[in-house]
């Protein structure tokens, strides 16, 4: 919506510079015209919208409760068909179809399904909500600093042990194995 605004007011000043006065007759004829806005009732409440959003922000292309049946060959699902009334039907086909059909439903790589914009979106909290938040005389809840945890030593208790190597699952390389053993033992 906001790029077809955007589109529309550039293609406006476009022609307010080339013809003002074919501009300004367009303009007036438009005011002239008896608009109608539809608009639907507002849901009940937050929780309403909540939900509804939800059905399709967070909404999957398929839930295992309709897939019926799967066997060497075909899957078998419940589906509404929307032409005859949204009459539920079942569908087989094969593994390979199947596939298709659900990967079509998987977002391209760096797209995310949900997004937030207006006042949620990242740009608008950064800039204006600590404004909005002192308007509407909300307490902000300042997020403590983290101090580091820093692991103790498992004999005397005392004293701080640092990381100096991480090892990945195969455990640590042999010529590493022998060098940990002739170190000093805990003094306590």
């Amino acid at each position: 919506m906001r790029l077809l605004f955007y589109d529309f007011s550039k293609n406006c000043e476009k022609l307010k510079g080339k013809n003002p006065i074919g501009y300004e007759q367009i303009r007036q004829r438009l005011w002239q015209k008896p608009w109608v806005v539809f608009a639907k009732r507002p849901f009940g409440s937050p929780k309403a919208v909540v939900e509804y959003l939800g059905r399709y922000t967070h909404k999957i292309a398929i839930s295992n409760r309709r897939i019926k049946a799967v066997d060497d060959k075909n899957v078998v699902f419940d589906y509404k068909d929307y032409r005859q009334q949204g009459i539920k039907k079942q569908m087989t086909l094969t593994h390979e179809e199947f596939i298709r059909r659900f990967a079509l439903h998987i977002l391209p790589k760096r797209f995310v399904k949900i997004r937030h914009y207006g006042f949620l979106g990242s740009s608008w909290k950064r800039q204006k909500l600590k404004g909005l938040q002192e308007k509407l005389n909300v307490m902000v809840l300042e997020k403590r600093e983290r101090k580091p945890l820093f692991r103790k030593c498992s004999c005397c208790k005392t004293g701080n042990l640092h990381t100096i190597a991480v090892f990945d699952r195969r455990g640590p390389p042999v010529w590493y194995l022998g060098a940990g053993q002739n170190t000093i033992p805990c003094e306590s």
